[in-house]
């Protein structure tokens, strides 16, 4: 049952990332000129994920029904899933989550672009207090989960235009790649800023200490090879924006780098579907 909880927390987390970044960055990247190539495939793209997150997300909560009861045939009976929605603080913010999730589909199938962003951002947000985010109560546990917010769509909007990189790469000859990438390099500061100082804080606050110990076991293990994971990600970022001049030239190169680097940042996203199912080891006093 972990198992599956959490393969189920990295497809809906990812998923829900992905389209928050990528429907931040179109128009960053892009501006609001139409480019009708690419729109059509995002457009498919994004409501191929949303499905598959309102698919993941009822998963997600039939899941913990059943963990919560201890038994898989009460993952199928209404009234003991009724009981979680309505009795447990992450079913409480699951209906909202499940709600959002089915209006973000119901959104990209009507010609309704406008709302798309705020949609997809609050499904982001509705993320942040599900797992160590709720650990603490009170103002401490609303600033954590603000931290969270925050943590999370730093990621979602790397991860998500780093996918929409891939996208464009992927037809060179329609767009001038320099200004792009140098637009891309520029919000990329900002985000890499806002993730390591938020994940700190997350440490911090839910250990109780600089770096979770011991270094080689449990969370701290897995918090280890999620850093590593993300070093990786910014080694490749510097190494791009060091040749970007050469861009036009190398675009098989580039975007071999920018596969890559995303594909790092999805198994970064897979560490953190299963740090979620861990005790971060709260040190005591």
């Amino acid at each position: 049952m972990v198992t599956l909880l959490v393969l189920c927390r990295f497809v809906h987390f990812i998923v829900v990332l992905l389209m928050f970044g990528a429907s931040v960055f179109r128009p960053l990247l892009l501006g609001a000129a139409a480019q009708p190539a690419l729109d059509r495939q995002l457009l498919r793209i994004t409501r191929g994920l949303a499905w598959l997150g309102l698919g993941s997300g009822v998963a997600w909560l039939l899941l913990i029904t059943a963990s919560m009861a201890g038994s898989w045939d009460a993952a199928l009976q209404p009234a003991t899933v009724e009981l979680v929605l309505g009795k447990t603080f992450f079913g409480q913010v699951w209906v909202w989550h499940l709600l959002l999730s089915l209006a973000l589909v119901i959104v990209l199938v009507k010609p309704w672009a406008a709302l798309r962003l705020p949609i997809v951002a609050l499904l982001l947000a509705t993320l942040a207090p599900v797992g160590h985010g709720a650990m603490l109560d009170g103002l401490s546990g609303r600033l954590l989960i603000l931290n969270q917010v925050v943590h999370l769509m730093c990621v979602g909007a790397w991860l998500g235009g780093l996918l929409l990189l891939v996208l464009i790469l992927r037809q060179p000859s329609h767009f001038a790649l320099q200004p792009i990438l140098r637009r891309f390099s520029g919000v990329g500061y900002g985000l890499v800023a806002g993730l390591l100082v938020t994940g700190l804080i997350n440490v911090r606050v839910l250990t109780g200490q600089q770096w979770p110990t011991p270094l080689f076991e449990g969370f701290a293990l897995i918090l280890l090879i999620k850093v590593l994971l993300v070093l990786g990600m910014l080694v490749l970022a510097l190494l791009n924006r060091l040749r970007l001049k050469q861009c036009e030239q190398r675009v098989g190169s580039l975007k071999v780098s920018v596969t890559v680097e995303w594909l790092l940042g999805v198994a970064a996203v897979a560490a953190v579907s299963l740090l979620g199912t861990l005790p971060p080891m709260v040190m005591a006093g």
